[in-house]
């Protein structure tokens, strides 16, 4: 068999696999709802904004109207200095999103090249990763973050804020991508591409990655909520988005203090914070049943009968 034919049947065979993980997917209503709710949530975050009459920074220029409850003039209710809470909590949404998904993703890409590089070659690059891979996890990342946090100040500080988290994320998932590598790496596939020529990134491209996509997908999905939780503790203790910039961490460290005297200063950023995390976690325990065809959540009641 040439090898445009391996090709020709090899992609729909690849998305015949992508449509039944999809199915697999919507299955699990949960998940489905997770996804939902976590694109309102963005939508929310980004759209919301532009319909509101005041922003983040605004003050309500009536004196009485400072630190009153929700009301029809501001739906979230305002501060004891007048700002109004559903525009400091949209902003603050972004920021968290923002750094949240950046950090994973970011991690995700370092621990991809990390790894698949580390299974692959093996030798000396494998055991200098790996020594740098455990460097790292002995060391307190959050005291080595908080050594730049006076950095984090100003304009960038959604950049190294996430570059932080992103540089301190990626170990773990580095480990786990180095073992499947190494398994990898003695297919025939694999040691027929390196016998013919082909160089380490193009393997690591064109036949690594894809065949450990499904893990990378899923470990991903789980780090948002990760990221997003690293950020708000930070911001909680004044390590991460500093004022007058907000992110829901920050908002939640301000206004803790007032949580029980005056609710709606604290309530609606937890809200939130507590639903982009459980989204994003039953979103990765949906594409962990999807992928493995042993999950029972994952297979059609018909099927399930079957086995029964």
């Amino acid at each position: 068999m040439t090898e445009v034919e391996m090709i020709v049947q090899g992609a729909p065979r690849a998305t015949g696999r992508r449509k039944l993980v999809v199915r697999r997917f919507l299955r699990n209503k949960v998940a489905v709802v997770a996804l939902v709710v976590l694109i309102l949530v963005w939508l929310a975050a980004f759209v919301l904004p532009h319909f509101i009459t005041y922003s983040y920074t605004d003050l309500d220029p009536v004196r009485s109207h400072w630190l009153k409850p929700p009301s029809s003039k501001h739906w979230f209710g305002t501060t004891l200095s007048g700002e109004d809470v559903l525009a400091q909590t949209l902003h603050g949404l972004q920021k968290s999103l923002m750094i949240g998904f950046g950090a994973a993703f970011i991690s995700a890409i370092i621990a991809t090249i990390a790894g698949t590089t580390a299974g692959l070659l093996g030798g000396w690059t494998d055991r200098a990763i790996m020594w740098l891979v455990d460097l790292l996890l002995v060391i307190p990342s959050f005291i080595m973050i908080a050594l730049f946090a006076p950095k984090t100040k100003g304009n960038n500080s959604l950049i190294l804020i996430t570059l932080l988290i992103a540089f301190f994320g990626w170990m773990i998932s580095a480990r786990i991508i180095r073992g499947l590598s190494m398994s990898l790496k003695e297919r025939e596939f694999v040691r027929a591409a390196r016998y013919m020529g082909a160089s380490t990134w193009t393997v690591i491209t064109t036949h690594i990655v894809p065949n450990i996509a499904s893990i990378l997908i899923i470990d991903t999905t789980l780090a948002i909520g990760g990221a997003v939780m690293a950020e708000t503790g930070l911001s909680f203790l004044g390590f991460g988005v500093q004022q007058p910039d907000v992110s829901l961490g920050s908002l939640i460290g301000r206004y803790s203090a007032s949580a029980l005297t005056y609710p709606w200063t604290f309530m609606f950023s937890g809200a939130f914070l507590i639903t982009i995390v459980l989204c994003a976690n039953l979103i990765g325990d949906g594409l962990r049943d999807a992928f493995d065809p042993s999950a029972k959540r994952a297979r059609s009641k018909k099927a399930r009968k079957v086995e029964a």
